[in-house]
């Protein structure tokens, strides 16, 4: 059976949600999901949607709704944290490198785990240096190899994968070629995997 397919862009509020719980989630149910960076923000301009952070009204309920479901789920943000973010491109080209070196897992929850509950933009230096120095990389070394040539075409090559396989959110999940969009459809698409229908 193929794998479960996790899309997210680092850069993502509600990827918050998924990013914190999907490593228990995947222990507990022994189920390894494929996590897949892409720039969602990309696809986004194409389909003229504007994010949050120039609609004021939207944003607030954004808050208050991951603030809620922070709580159900037994989460423990700083909210509002830091957005947007201003290295969206180096955060997610750093989780490109990471996938193809084996810690893309790691380093996306660790990005996380300090932007939302200790305030450090994901991608900023202050970020990138507690989150690698904790994940034991050298952040001079990790720098050089997203910016590299060969990274920038990854990027770029999941990018259109996910905009061919009509991928236009972030947090996604596909799952045998069904689509799911948005941290509230990830146990949906769990049911799906173990099952083949929606429970």
């Amino acid at each position: 059976m193929k794998k479960p397919e996790f899309w997210f862009s680092v850069g993502s509020t509600y990827g918050y949600l998924t990013v914190a719980r999907l490593p228990k989630i995947e222990a507990a149910e022994g189920i390894s999901f494929d996590w897949r960076p892409f720039n969602v923000r990309e696809i986004m301009i194409e389909m003229d949607n504007v994010p949050f952070a120039k609609k004021p009204v939207k944003a607030t309920y954004m808050w208050r709704d991951i603030e809620r479901r922070s709580v159900m789920y037994g989460l423990h943000p700083t909210l509002p944290a830091p957005y947007p973010i201003q290295e969206f491109d180096l955060a997610n080209r750093i989780a490109v490198l990471a996938r193809e070196q084996g810690w893309c897992r790691e380093y996306v929850t660790e990005t996380y785990r300090q932007w939302f509950e200790h305030g450090k933009a994901a991608g900023g230096a202050d970020n990138l240096e507690t989150t690698l120095g904790k994940l034991g990389h050298n952040l001079n070394t990790v720098i050089a190899e997203a910016g590299s040539d060969g990274i920038a075409e990854a990027y770029r090559d999941a990018t259109q994968e996910a905009r061919n396989r009509g991928i236009f959110g972030a947090p996604s999940f596909v799952v045998d070629g069904e689509l799911f969009w948005g941290d509230d459809r990830l146990e949906d698409a769990l049911s799906w995997h173990k099952t083949g229908r929606v429970a």
